[in-house]
């Protein structure tokens, strides 16, 4: 085993389709071809590594141009910097070496408030104490966000240390590190104009959403943030908190139509930090009913055949959509964990509708401002 593991060797994704396997598994399609294989991808034509090399910083979501860029309906393409990216993400940085300088945990460290952060020296308490709210500070402080949401990877602050394996391990299993991380998690989502409802990492709008989306929507740097956010929560244990929030996102930006410029950092990143198929092909089958316009759409399902029915009709495509809406009350726990395979009719439901589960336990703001600290201090580390 040992010679086997040791001939291995990692190969570089060289296009779209090598970076994305959410289709080649999708056993939930209606539409399979014979012998059960599908007949493409389902995806769209790709940029190839050159063209992703001179186009990384046009084509990231956080630059103005992305979106008109990805808006041209003759040249729709899907964008390899981050298929890449995303594809690295979700198999555990497969080509990555764990640095031989002794590792000093300095992510752990800064979490269980031993030190502060670099270049700026802020201890986490001091921001999980005075910098909900302060929504200028969040926005224009560019060095804490490495801090409070590290990955395996380098970010802008050359000064905060990369996550590792066992540096991952140990935060898992420090409760203390994991309380102050929900909380730094929900200044973002308040910064965002959004809250946290439960336990499971349900979210819906907060009572500020109208200024923060309006702010969000015009500000796309934001939208790295997030991404950021998004695989951190995967890394130090919170994969499943991922799912709500993208759902929410997407709503808002295909459906509500508060958040019209975010809607292709959704679909080209945010959606692909899930690392369950399922998720993903839910989140996307919901996305292309609601895509405008249609035809531009190019995240798949993928194009298959049909087989003609035999003595039966065909199954509804919508089957397996995410149709939830995450504006208003949450689920309960059974209902999160099998969120992805549910297929309510969105479009029947009047906006911000949610069936309300008995004993589900959520900050409601008409019981009074409960003290959010003292909540997440009930949830399960």
């Amino acid at each position: 085993m040992g010679n086997l593991m040791g001939s291995w060797r990692y190969k570089e994704p060289s296009t779209v389709e090598e970076c994305d396997s959410t289709w080649e598994t999708d056993s939930e399609s209606d539409e399979l071809q014979p012998g059960g294989e599908e007949e493409d991808s389902g995806i769209s034509e790709s940029m190839s590594p050159a063209d992703a090399v001179r186009d990384a910083e046009q084509l990231d979501h956080g630059s103005p141009k992305f979106g008109d860029m990805m808006e041209s309906s003759t040249r729709m393409k899907r964008s390899f910097y981050a298929a890449k990216d995303l594809y690295k993400y979700r198999h555990s940085y497969p080509n990555y070496k764990e640095p031989r300088r002794l590792n000093e945990y300095r992510n752990l460290r800064f979490y269980l408030n031993k030190i502060p952060l670099v270049p700026d020296g802020i201890y986490i308490e001091e921001i999980l104490t005075k910098w909900r709210g302060d929504y200028e500070k969040l926005e224009h402080n560019h060095t804490y966000i490495q801090w409070l949401f590290p990955l395996r990877e380098q970010g802008l602050n050359f000064y905060a240390q990369e996550l590792t394996q066992d540096e991952i391990k140990e935060f898992q299993s420090t409760r203390e590190a994991k309380r102050r991380f929900l909380l730094a998690y929900t200044i973002m989502l308040d910064f965002f104009g959004i809250k946290l409802l439960d336990k499971n990492g349900n979210v819906a709008r907060a009572p500020n959403w109208q200024d923060r989306f309006q702010h969000l929507n015009e500000s796309q740097h934001n939208y790295l943030r997030i991404t950021r956010i998004l695989k951190s929560l995967g890394e130090l244990g919170f994969e499943s908190f991922k799912l709500p929030l993208v759902r929410l996102l997407l709503e808002e930006a295909l459906v509500e139509g508060t958040l019209p410029n975010m809607r292709h950092s959704a679909l080209e990143y945010f959606i692909y930090t899930l690392r369950q198929h399922r998720q993903r092909r839910a989140l996307l089958r919901f996305a292309q009913r609601h895509y405008q316009p249609p035809e531009n759409f190019i995240w798949g399902p993928p194009k298959k055949k049909r087989i003609p029915a035999s003595g039966s009709t065909g199954m509804k495509s919508g089957k397996n959509e995410v149709v939830e809406k995450s504006v208003g009350k949450a689920r309960s726990p059974r209902e999160g964990r099998n969120l992805e395979r549910e297929a309510d009719d969105m479009d029947d439901r009047k906006s911000g509708e949610w069936k309300t589960a008995k004993g589900s336990k959520v900050l409601q703001e008409g019981r009074g401002r409960v003290d959010l600290e003292e909540y997440i201090e009930t949830i399960p580390l």
